[in-house]
């Protein structure tokens, strides 16, 4: 069986697409990434040397942006399409820009996802879209929306413009029979999200799931949550689409808590958010008649479940019900090594100016460095390849 010859340690299978120049452009990163001090102090001397106007940019777009990222524009990002579909890993496309409060901002977004749609639609190897619901909609409009006070007119007009570009991006999703996925947003409006979502879902998944809703199993509250979604799903006769992460706010939602005294929507360790995580998965491989799902994680014990999962239920690596998914630059020692032997993969790419990416890349460090062995196990496996090929650092 597949799932019993995978191997993880497989670096020669890994880090395949990487040239020797990119192979040592990764270790390197990697290594600086592994440097707290380097991590914590990173955007602040980053937004210093961007006010001070020097030549920052340039060594940024070189080094990180062009390891994590696709490019400025979709028409560069599609370059890394075709190199990671001649691996068989697919690719969704992801608009970095971040909600900026301005309706033409949110408009402007709007209209570059659906760009992708279009672009998805044309590539095979584009499996889905993505949107994030703060791209379309202000923070400010959402979270007042979810404490329950009332909006006055113009706030109302505002929260059914943010309702309007969700089903805008759906519905062309939908017409174009391509899946789109609603990235997870912080705890205090998540809700309202989610109800936007669901509304989208029993439009749209009366047939198939083409809408998917995101699931943070760092939340002790989420697994409820998912085992919910499905009741709702089976209720209302259509197919749940769901995209399974762990989470990646977990700081800012315990300071967040920490400071008004209440109880964090976060795990109590990540012992507790592996199982959720797990737990989750078991729960949509127990129900996969109705349910399409996207494993986002870059957990190697999580990863080798799913396939086990897979197995034991007799479902096909590549039921197209079922990808892994991981970030552009990161565990490619999963992505690879699974889409080799036949499973979905797809890699999320970023694109959009370095400017725009920067808030990602921010992220991207801050994970890395906050998951306990994620940066020592890139590390332990590049230099495997390196001393593969006979490299020096």
């Amino acid at each position: 069986m597949a799932q019993k010859s995978l191997n993880f340690n497989d670096t020669q299978i890994a880090f395949k697409p990487l040239s020797d120049k990119e192979l040592l452009r990764a270790y390197w990163l990697f290594k600086v990434i592994g440097k707290p001090t380097v991590v914590s102090m990173g955007p602040f001397l980053t937004d210093v040397a961007l006010k001070l106007h020097l030549p920052i940019q340039g060594i940024i777009k070189k080094t990180v942006f062009a390891h994590f990222c696709g490019g400025e524009t979709i028409k560069q990002s599609l370059k890394r399409v075709d190199e990671l579909a001649r691996f068989h890993v697919g690719t969704i496309l992801d608009f970095a820009r971040e909600g900026e409060g301005k309706e033409s901002d949110f408009d402007e977004v709007e209209a570059e996802i659906i760009r992708t749609i279009e672009e998805a639609a044309q590539h095979p190897s584009i499996p889905y879209a993505v949107f994030k619901p703060t791209g379309v909609g202000s923070i400010e409009i959402l979270t007042k929306k979810e404490s329950g006070t009332s909006l006055n007119d113009v706030e109302e007009a505002a929260f059914s413009r943010i309702k309007k570009r969700c089903d805008n991006i759906c519905s062309y999703a939908a017409n174009k029979n391509v899946r789109i996925m609603i990235d997870a947003e912080e705890s205090w409006f998540q809700d309202t999200v989610d109800s936007i979502a669901q509304d989208l879902m029993a439009r749209y998944n009366k047939n198939r799931a083409i809408v998917f809703n995101t699931v943070q199993l760092y939340r002790h509250d989420r697994l409820a949550f998912l085992k919910e979604s499905y009741a709702a799903a089976e209720k209302g006769g259509y197919f749940l689409g769901v995209k399974l992460v762990r989470g990646a706010y977990m700081e800012k939602e315990n300071k967040r808590a920490a400071e008004l005294g209440i109880r964090s929507p976060i795990h109590a360790s990540k012992e507790l958010s592996d199982k959720s995580y797990d737990d989750a998965l078991r729960f949509c491989v127990d129900h996969i008649e109705r349910i399409s799902f996207c494993a986002g994680t870059h957990n190697e014990q999580s990863t080798k479940l799913l396939t086990s999962l897979m197995e034991k239920a007799k479902i096909a690596p590549g039921d197209n019900r079922i990808y892994f998914a991981q970030l552009l630059g990161m565990s490619d020692h999963l992505s690879f090594n699974l889409a080799a032997k036949d499973y979905n993969v797809a890699k999320y790419v970023p694109y959009g100016t370095v400017n725009e990416l920067l808030p990602y890349l921010t992220r991207r460090a801050q994970e890395n460095s906050s998951v306990l062995g994620q940066t020592s196990r890139e590390l332990n496996l590049l230099t495997s390849e390196m001393k593969r090929r006979g490299l020096k650092r």
